[in-house]
């Protein structure tokens, strides 16, 4: 018995093959119109944008327009620009640090000043952060050309009276230490034009004689245990931003329009149930961010589309802290928590000045923080 060969005509199989590669043929080109049409590649191409931009950290409102995603603009020619300009700012920050007159010092082993820093007298700048030094010196009275004392983030329990006769010092940064009072002999400080005492929690006044500070126009006491607006504070005539968030203020003193300077006031996280109707004579304000959760009162006026004012109510989410810890480890992990509250607020207050249109109106933004 043979095999059955079977034979097929070449044209048959050749028309067959022909008849399938057209209907591909249509059915890529079908595909490729459709896809033309959909609105996923636009999607895909906008998320890829958004995803390059945030990598390379441009802010949200710089891309979104209206709620859209603006692809057309050159973001990311403009944040490589600026990432350059940033570093030669680096650089040239390097270079200041690297003056003969300035002292820079960080690091946990650093328990104590070096002894041979009292012989530098000539010194300007102090910059010492993230020690775990306690004291500052009585002979930085020897310092007569000190202009910036930035000592954030140590553990600093007290500052000692002589810091009084730095009379050329103009800024003082001792946030995030121990610290539980300020020495009155700081208000001899004549010159003194940024004060930052933030994220210490347990400061709860300012000594009066701090109302000598004719030059201050920055104060940060944000992150205390302060109840009220302290009244030195008040008496700062050249005050133009304060930041008082993060504390137990219940209310604000009827006479806070002598701060006539003001133009930025931060109120958020405190127990605030009212806003005086002196806020109305602060011509000059023009951010004003505070907790909304407990207002039931507060001037219309503040919300008027013709005042150049930002005002921005936050809705605090509070941590809850419940947990077996023990108490040194509670007092650092809020430190911490404070210090990141502040960088964020930071980061959203340059954003907020950054937008070419902000509502003047309430806007209520959830802000929730945890570690």
């Amino acid at each position: 018995m043979g095999h059955k060969v079977v034979v097929f005509d070449i044209s048959v199989v050749r028309a067959l093959w022909e008849t399938r590669v057209k209907k591909h043929k249509a059915w890529q080109k079908k595909e490729a119109e459709r896809l033309e049409k959909s609105a996923l590649e636009k999607i895909k191409e906008e998320w890829d944008f958004v995803a390059e931009c945030r990598r390379k950290g441009v802010p949200q409102v710089e891309y979104c327009k209206n709620g859209f995603v603006d692809t057309s603009t050159r973001l990311l020619e403009k944040i490589e620009r600026n990432s350059v300009s940033r570093q030669s700012a680096r650089v040239k920050d390097r270079d200041k640090r690297r003056s003969p007159f300035v002292f820079e010092l960080s690091g946990t082993q650093w328990k104590e000043l070096p002894d041979w820093l009292k012989e530098q007298t000539h010194l300007k700048e102090w910059y010492i952060h993230s020690t775990h030094i306690q004291t500052i010196p009585t002979y930085i009275e020897l310092f007569q050309a000190m202009n910036i004392l930035d000592l954030p983030k140590n553990q600093i329990t007290c500052l000692p009276a002589e810091i009084g006769r730095l009379k050329n010092l103009k800024e003082l940064n001792v946030s995030f230490n121990h610290l539980k009072s300020i020495p009155p002999e700081l208000g001899d400080c004549e010159n003194l034009e940024r004060l930052d005492c933030s994220g210490n929690l347990d400061l709860m006044d300012l000594p009066f004689e701090l109302s000598n500070l004719k030059q201050v126009t920055f104060v940060d006491i944000s992150a205390n245990k302060f109840s009220s607006v302290p009244i030195c504070v008040l008496r700062m005539c050249r005050l133009q931003w304060l930041d008082i968030s993060s504390n137990n203020l219940s209310d604000l003193p009827q006479d806070i329009d002598r701060l006539e300077e003001l133009q930025g006031f931060l109120l958020y996280k405190n127990k605030l149930t009212y806003l005086p109707q002196a806020m109305l004579n602060l011509k000059k304000l023009t951010l004003l961010v505070v907790s909304g959760d407990y207002l039931v009162e507060l001037p219309t006026a503040l919300c008027d589309a013709s005042t150049p004012l930002k005002f921005v109510s936050l809705v605090d989410n509070p941590i809850d802290k419940t947990g077996c810890q023990d108490t040194e480890d509670t007092v650092e992990s809020e430190r911490d928590r404070q210090h990141f509250d502040k960088e964020f607020m930071k980061a959203y207050i340059e954003d907020l000045k950054e937008r070419e249109a902000v509502p003047s109106y309430t806007t209520k933004v959830s802000f929730s923080l945890q570690l």
